[in-house]
């Protein structure tokens, strides 16, 4: 556990660190908080070889008095830098410590390039010799003080910077192998680029995924629900990237006194919960000498530490609505989730056992309350939970029940070269089918379809669908009159404000009205942002309604997620996303006439091979296969009985089509690349896709080979059985995969059945 002291140049002296560490060790020590991090503000200039020197305002008795009073109660102190070198230092030209040869001016890239967000400095051309003795020689200075933790600000591309105009990433690995050499903690910061996780990953111990939860309203809060909430979409993408190794940073968590926080007590726990189920460093912005008995309760619950220290990042059933369910599974089998009631009214939240992986029954426990609510078989409602509230559970596995672990679970290690998704992964998707229902009184020949070509289909998303997760204050607006889609916009005020929606397709628009009001939005495409798209309009030009501001087209067919957030303007709208599919019925639109005499049934070719139709439903209720409607190799024929009983007008047939798990698989090309997976109990199965680019792949349970299976199809197929073993002696097992032939092996789901 680490704890982050509140920032501000005149309030981070040598009295309130102390007082801060004295507190820390008192109440919070014994929960297993260690770190007293200082942030911006601590020095007071260079020394004569240009390395930071600590203020002596704020540190009148030197800052080595303050580090060795921390250490003294047992705790590790961490400092503050950010990248680049100013250009005074370049001007000083001053010689490097310890380093014959090497002078500051020497150091930075020619011609200058700005090296942070702020401006401060100049970026350090990493690739001279010079500059890695430079940086090492602040290291060692550190080290030689006690450091124990380094925060690195302003990184890029991230830091409101991803265009790669400023790009802090050999620094930062400089500064890592500097560190590294002490055992110095390497803290990034702040909203780092997330495709560049992999070199994060590689380079630091932890690394922030947005903007900094402080709300910067002195003497009124530390931060609002407005920057906890917004932390939700971003943790959507980003989760599967911390683990051991790395973390996820959300920044510091202000829960611990309510008069400071700008929390409810709901939201509070809130926050809590979600940095705990994420394995989100504890960074306590709070002054701890006056933490309250509801902040203490939050910070100091064991289990609910635990949780954050086992280190298993929670990932989303789904955000597409307000009212979520995230969920880790552990080390033990058991799983962690949390349900989140992000709406503003009080509601009962659910939580299906199948939506985690798990078929059986399971034993619930209540880690804020610390109480055993019983055995479920199937789920747990938990009721009326509040707006902004939560609840937080160990959902343990009963005898026999089979759980299914993802190919990105922390419990599946692989060896070789791997990699996620690649558009070697099949999402599940649905599309309807729109039958035209009428009634004649002529005898015709038959109900014939609509004969167009099945290709790209255009779906319109309005503002009001609930599965757009807005972020911030918004609110919409109806009956303008002023030519919106459907008559309707959602809209906001506050910068910062964003939209998200996750869909499947293979390209989306963002539409909007076009006004002077109107500001800079910035789009984000996967977690990566594409455009700053300028929503403003010439008062001369007056309004522009539905005005397509940003496209993408021709995304790999799968999974995809867009988000708008508001940067400027008075106000930022939203009226429609247009998403494009590709469509895997032909044709997608047919006619039936009930009239007796010219009744036929309604046949359509679909997409995909057969055994990927999940089902069919209508309203949400399921047809009955075999009677409602039939399948025969690609053709399905809804039967002419069930279209008679169906009113007149549109009928529309939802066609679910399976995916892989998860919608993403991990895959290797090269031979001898391998899985494995330890579990605990009587069977194991692993179900996988087979394709016409795979091929053979030996499996092994407990060091023993023990098949060679095929995994070649003539079509791309998901979720199929390709190994099972029943009757395995209660106890420890080990299930290991490896390549042996084909273009690519993928794997989705090892599914185990836990002991007797």
């Amino acid at each position: 556990m680490q704890v982050y002291s509140p920032t501000g140049g005149g309030w981070i002296t040598a009295d309130q660190i102390e007082a801060q560490s004295d507190a820390m060790h008192q109440k919070l020590q014994p929960y297993g908080y260690e770190y007293i991090n200082i942030d911006a503000g601590w020095n007071g200039g260079i020394d004569d070889y240009g390395r930071p020197v600590p203020s002596k305002t704020l540190y009148p008795d030197g800052l080595q008095a303050v580090i060795d009073h921390v250490h003294a109660n047992g705790q590790k102190i961490g400092l503050y830098g950010i990248p680049g070198i100013s250009k005074a230092m370049l001007d000083a030209n001053l010689p490097v410590y310890g380093a014959p040869g090497c002078t500051t001016g020497d150091l930075a890239v020619q011609p200058l390039q700005k090296g942070d967000y702020w401006g401060f400095g100049y970026r350090i051309d990493a690739a001279k010799p010079c500059a890695q003795k430079y940086i090492n020689s602040i290291a060692d200075l550190y080290a030689s003080w006690g450091v124990n933790f380094l925060k690195f600000d302003s990184v890029t591309p991230g830091s409101g910077v991803s265009d790669l105009s400023m790009d802090a990433r050999d620094e930062v690995k400089a500064w890592s192998q500097a560190l590294a050499r002490h055992g110095i903690w390497l803290e990034l910061s702040w909203a780092l680029d997330i495709n560049y996780a992999d070199y994060w990953k590689q380079y630091a111990n932890g690394w922030r995924i947005d903007w900094d939860v402080e709300c910067y309203c002195p003497g009124e809060a530390l931060t609002t629900w407005q920057n906890v909430a917004r932390l939700f979409p971003k943790l959507a993408d980003w989760w599967r990237h911390g683990g051991p190794g790395g973390w996820n940073d959300l920044d510091s968590l202000d829960v611990g006194n309510g008069t400071m926080d700008g929390l409810t007590k709901d939201e509070r726990r809130t926050a809590a919960t979600l940095w705990a189920v994420s394995a989100a460093p504890f960074y306590i912005g709070n002054d701890m000498t006056k933490l309250d008995s509801y902040g203490l309760e939050l910070l100091t619950n064991r289990e609910v530490i635990a949780v954050n220290q086992a280190g298993r990042p929670a990932q989303p059933v789904s955000t597409k609505t307000n009212r979520q369910t995230w969920y880790s599974l552990n080390a033990d089998g058991s799983y962690t989730v949390a349900l989140f009631n992000l709406g503003t009214t009080e509601a009962n939240l659910t939580v299906n056992w199948a939506d985690l992986g798990l078929d059986g029954s399971a034993k619930v426990r209540d880690l804020w309350a610390k109480k055993d609510l019983g055995q479920f078989a199937s789920g747990y409602t938990a009721a009326t939970v509040p707006p902004h509230g939560t609840r937080l559970f160990t959902v343990t596995p009963q005898k026999n029940a089979k759980v299914s672990v993802n190919d990105d679970d922390l419990r599946v290690s692989y060896d070789g070269t791997w990699q996620r998704n690649g558009n070697f992964e099949v999402p599940a998707v649905s599309e309807p089918l729109t039958v035209a229902v009428t009634d004649s009184s002529a005898a015709k020949s038959g109900a014939t379809a609509k004969s167009t070509d099945a290709g790209v289909r255009t779906i319109s998303v309005n503002n009001d669908n609930p599965e757009i997760v807005y972020t911030g204050s918004w609110s919409r607006s109806t009956g303008r009159g002023l030519g919106d889609y459907q008559d309707d916009v959602q809209y906001t005020e506050a910068n910062g404000d964003a939209f998200t929606y996750s869909f499947v397709g293979t390209g989306v628009d963002y539409v909007t009205e076009t006004h002077e009001s109107q500001g800079d939005v910035e789009i984000y495409i996967d977690g990566a942002l594409k455009a700053t798209v300028d929503t403003h309009r010439d008062p001369a030009e007056g309004r522009g309604a539905q005005q397509v501001v940003y496209s993408i087209p021709d995304l790999p067919n799968g999974t995809h997620t867009i988000r708008g957030v508001k940067k400027s303007g008075q106000f930022m709208l939203l009226d429609k996303l247009n998403v494009r599919q590709e469509s895997l019925l032909n044709p997608d639109t047919a006619a039936f006439d009930k009239n007796p005499s010219a009744q036929a049934d309604v046949s359509v070719q679909i997409g995909r091979d057969p055994d990927e139709l999940d089902g069919i439903a209508k309203g949400g209720k399921d047809l009955v296969k075999g009677t409602d409607y039939t399948v025969d190799g690609t053709a399905v024929t809804i039967s002419k009985k069930y279209l008679a009983a169906q009113p007149v007008g549109s009928t529309v047939l939802d066609f679910r089509f399976r995916g892989d798990h998860h919608d993403d698989v991990h895959y290797a090309t090269a031979n001898g690349a391998g899985i494995d997976f330890a579990f605990r109990g009587t069977g194991v199965e692993w179900l996988t896709a087979l394709g016409p680019d795979q091929g053979d792949a030996d499996v092994y349970l407990d060091g023993k080979l023990v098949r060679r299976v095929n995994l070649a199809n003539d079509a791309r197929a998901t979720a199929r059985p390709a190994f099972t073993r029943t009757g395995l002696k209660n106890g420890d097992h080990t299930l290991r995969i490896v390549k042996v032939s084909g273009d690519v092996l993928r794997n989705d789901v090892i599914r185990y059945t836990t002991g007797k």
